[in-house]
């Protein structure tokens, strides 16, 4: 997704030439490319790349060179979900319960909605995540990303809605950039969309369009049989004036799942 206003490419840095040893191929440009672990990856011959994937090799160089082919490309969809350095090491195990009931049930439900993911996608069936700020709601939602971009090759997106508003919002402002039709086009093409801090505004009355404008990306996606998480501190019956009523509906529909996070903040001392 390049030129994108919601997710991100790995930074690349330094530009310097090296001698290939191997005859013919010359000097090329070294990179350093940074990697969604927070290492960085120098780049090599391009040349060699290229013809340990092509020509005929011994097997272990031609796997060797499908292996850093593939881990680059998943390097890039990880760095295109859009999740922020502080949650990149977020997984189901590193997610702390203390062995308490709620806890190990919100961690249960995320985890079996990942694995089961296939599943989900074909039925385009959607999960929230409900409950107080700072309880572990976005890690289990990156979790969740991460998981079906590594294990089934996903492309996935996490993106506030106040991100989705302001982007919008430029669109109106400028005709340089993306229109809103491309926007709303790019949130509905990922496989698995999470829609995180719905809620966080304040509604105005008769001068919010935000409402309306998740019920358009929730109902894009819900045309399109592909599913959503959407993530807020609001409670199932507060969410509809923020999502609207209709845009609520779409969620349930399909067997819509629901994980309640109904603990305090863990924020102040460290925690989940």
């Amino acid at each position: 997704m390049t030129s994108s206003k919601f997710s991100s490419e790995p930074r690349v840095t330094g530009s310097h030439t090296a001698d290939c040893p191997v005859p013919g191929h010359d000097q090329y440009k070294v990179t350093r490319v940074e990697q969604f672990d927070g290492d960085w990856k120098q780049t090599g011959c391009p040349r060699c790349q290229w013809e340990n994937l092509n020509l005929q090799c011994e097997t272990s160089v031609r796997d060797a060179a499908y292996a850093a082919k593939e881990a680059d490309e998943l390097n890039r969809d990880l760095f295109a979900t859009g999740i922020t350095p502080r949650f990149r090491g977020c997984t189901f195990d590193n997610f702390i319960t203390n062995a308490e009931s709620a806890k190990v049930r919100a961690q249960s439900i995320c985890r079996r909605y990942a694995e089961e993911f296939e599943e989900h996608y074909r039925a385009g069936r959607a999960l929230m995540l409900l409950g107080e700020v700072g309880n572990g709601k976005t890690h289990l939602a990156c979790a969740i990303l991460q998981y079906v971009v590594r294990k089934y090759g996903a492309k996935g997106l996490i993106v506030t809605a106040e991100a989705i508003m302001q982007a919008v919002t430029d669109s109106f402002r400028s005709n340089a950039g993306p229109s809103k039709s491309d926007l709303l086009a790019e949130l509905a093409a990922v496989d698995l969309l999470v829609i995180d801090e719905v809620g966080m505004h304040t509604p105005r009355p008769g001068k919010d369009f935000m409402p309306s404008l998740l019920h358009e990306v929730i109902d894009r996606r819900y045309q399109l049989v592909r599913p959503t998480i959407l993530v807020s501190n609001q409670d199932r019956d507060q969410l509809p004036s923020y999502i609207g009523p209709r845009a609520m509906d779409r969620l349930r529909e399909s067997g819509g799942l629901l994980a309640p996070f109904t603990w305090g903040s863990a924020r102040v001392g460290g925690g989940a």
